[in-house]
């Protein structure tokens, strides 16, 4: 049963705080890279993985949290994924040594479920007139999390013990909890629950992290080393093997035939190029700010500083959420897609001239961020669209995973770029001038790729894509 709509407003605000929530602990210890190894007394190879491990984590709870929320509940599930963000917060916190931080590094991962089953949740509880809004605004809270964290923890990093960021999470996450419980009503569940696909979820996870580990590490360890090339190995056979089984087993952790129609598979093929797009100027943009002006192109900002210039475009997507929302629902989410694509290829491509000074990488990031805003906001409703309700978390938790594949195949291809395209400063080894404009004009190119992708996927009527598409179900099962 939907709620009213004067309940609305509360919910909606209560699921965005949860995504940006989740969200800022991927750029909670960004602020403290260089200072990990000394902090935890190991070396930098270690310390790197404080990163991966929330990373690995998030992409393999993500689509089980999708699949747990459809079974028992959307809400009952939300309250479990923010229990992690608490507990990993007050483990990190506590930490003096490499092992437990990475520990409660990996719990915090294991909280992105929050997002897609916020995203899922509320096409069982808000008004339709309200829905691709609502959508619009949580899908953008992952990108508007990560943009004011960044600022955030690093003037905490600066002015505080570093302990002050994970307690602070900590709480944050304590009391997005308790807004749940005031809050959000608990949505319909399903007249059939099925069963959990314990060997689903262990298939998909053992791939994810072979993919994942191979992709993230490569460049560390060598493209061509024994260890990266037996980790893509062992991800084609275990994730081939994983396909064959859900296909055949009866309540599947993610329904292939589903993921197979036209609308969702392209859907899906769109937010990993975009995810592609989207991280690449989040890594070249903060390097090219820091790196020292003698270099003739850096700028030589602090890190609290780059923060503050980033933090604008979370700021961008905040207000262009509601304007996605509402194309989506006059022109149909396929639209809203490909201008985003479009207006992110805008972003990359005016590099070419606003290059040299903070202003024009503050233009460039505010019109990616417009673009991504718009982009993440349409997906959900595109991939709502084509699946029914009983699906709905486990479907948008998916595609969540394909934007996080694409996020990290675009740190591992930027990685290369700027590694192969060098110069030598003072005896130090930097990125190129020109590595920096390659890696953005990849970002350019990319975005056109995902804008003719969106450009493909089949979809009914524009008009008539909210109002049928995505209240498609039967009267009684909103009742």
């Amino acid at each position: 049963m939907q709620q009213p709509e004067a309940r609305s407003g509360p919910l909606v605000g209560v699921l965005a705080m949860a995504g940006i929530t989740a969200a800022v602990m991927q750029t909670l210890v960004v602020p403290l890279i260089g200072e990990l190894p000394q902090i935890l007394d190991t070396s930098p190879s270690n310390a790197a993985w404080v990163i991966t491990a929330t990373l690995l984590a998030a992409a393999v709870s993500t689509p089980v949290a999708g699949r747990l929320g459809d079974l028992f509940g959307k809400r009952p599930m939300l309250l479990i994924s923010v229990v992690p963000l608490v507990l990993g917060s007050a483990i990190c916190a506590l930490s003096s040594s490499v092992v437990p931080m990475i520990v409660g590094r990996g719990m915090q991962g294991l909280g992105m479920g929050v997002i897609p089953l916020g995203i899922s949740l509320l096409r069982d509880v808000v008004p339709p007139a309200k829905l691709t809004t609502s959508i619009a605004l949580i899908s953008a809270s992952m990108g508007i999390g990560g943009a004011l964290g960044l600022p955030i923890a690093a003037a905490v990093a600066e002015n505080s013990s570093w302990r002050a960021l994970f307690w602070g999470a900590a709480v944050l996450s304590a009391l997005v909890g308790v807004a749940i419980l005031l809050f959000v009503p608990d949505a319909a569940r399903p007249e059939t629950r099925g069963r959990f696909d314990f060997p689903g979820a262990l298939g998909l996870g053992a791939g994810l992290i072979c993919l994942l580990l191979a992709v993230s590490k490569g460049g560390d360890w060598g493209w061509s080393s024994t260890t990266t090339l037996g980790l893509f190995a062992a991800a084609a056979l275990v994730l081939l093997t994983w396909g064959w089984w859900e296909l055949r087993t009866r309540d599947p952790l993610v329904d292939l035939r589903v993921t197979a129609r036209g609308q969702v598979l392209l859907t899906n093929a769109a937010s990993v190029v975009v995810g592609f797009a989207m991280y690449a100027q989040a890594l070249i943009i903060p390097q090219l700010m820091q790196l020292p002006k003698a270099t003739g192109y850096g700028l030589g900002q602090s890190m609290l500083s780059m923060g503050l210039w980033m933090a604008p475009s979370g700021l961008m997507m905040m207000l262009v959420s509601p304007i996605g929302g509402k194309l989506s629902a006059a022109r149909g989410p396929k639209t809203t897609l490909v201008v985003g694509s479009l207006v992110i290829a805008l972003g990359y491509g005016s590099s070419v001239v606003l290059l040299g000074s903070t202003w024009g990488l503050l233009v460039i990031t505010l019109i990616c961020a417009a673009g991504v805003g718009l982009a993440y906001g349409s997906m959900p409703a595109l991939i709502m669209g084509a699946v029914p309700r009983s699906e709905t978390a486990s479907a948008n938790s998916f595609n969540t995973l394909m934007r996080s594949i694409g996020t990290s195949v675009s740190a591992a291809v930027t990685s290369v770029v700027l590694a192969q395209m060098t110069v030598n400063l003072g005896g130090h080894v930097l990125p190129s001038e020109d590595g920096f404009r390659t890696g953005l004009l990849i970002g350019s190119g990319v975005a056109l790729v995902a804008a003719v992708i969106a450009a493909f996927i089949p979809t009914k009527d524009a008009a008539a894509q909210t109002a049928v598409d995505l209240e498609k179900e039967p009267a009684a099962a909103r009742a």
